[in-house]
């Protein structure tokens, strides 16, 4: 699996660099990632940011400073409406819309969630595992299900340094 042209920050850890598929990205700095993530052309991850293993993110997808994805197999996507190929029309016009997706600081994801394409999940905002996140989180929203629905809020006291504190072992 390659890493190909990636610009990578200070002191990122990939913890299996021969396990992982990085292109055309930018890692901040203080950032880990786990084995078996694929991060797509176009993508930016802020500093320091945790991505677990088996995790997915497309072309496009930007997450800010401190997000944690503290869990195994996110999935973002960058198309609503996939269809298959039409072999009777030319490829460049069969080329869809990406949508991009924003992760705001401090934002975290379960384990197994997939999140849709052109939605914000605001900051400190939490996606519970398994769940299927399809339209914006709102700031320090906790959200769980199919579709995910605000079932309550982050406290105040849930500062990025704090959780990197309790979930790295270290501060930002």
């Amino acid at each position: 699996m390659p890493i190909i042209d990636v610009d990578f920050g200070d002191d990122v850890v990939v913890s299996h660099p021969d396990l992982v598929n990085l292109y055309g990205c930018a890692i901040g700095s203080g950032s880990r990632i786990g084995p078996f993530v694929e991060i797509q052309r176009g993508s930016r991850i802020g500093r320091p940011c945790k991505i677990s293993s088996h995790t997915l993110i497309c072309e496009g997808v930007v997450l800010e400073d401190e997000v944690l994805m503290i869990a195994h197999g996110v999935v973002f996507t960058n198309d609503r409406m996939p269809r298959a190929a039409r072999p009777e029309v030319s490829r460049e016009a069969q080329a869809w819309p990406r949508e991009a997706t924003v992760v705001r600081r401090g934002a975290s994801i379960g384990s197994s969630a997939t999140i849709g394409c052109g939605i914000e999940i605001g900051t400190f905002a939490v996606v519970s595992c398994g769940s299927v996140a399809m339209r914006d989180v709102p700031a320090r929203a906790v959200v769980a299900g199919v579709p995910a629905c605000v079932i309550g809020h982050a406290g105040a006291n849930a500062t990025a340094p704090r959780l990197f504190e309790t979930v790295l072992g270290e501060t930002s």
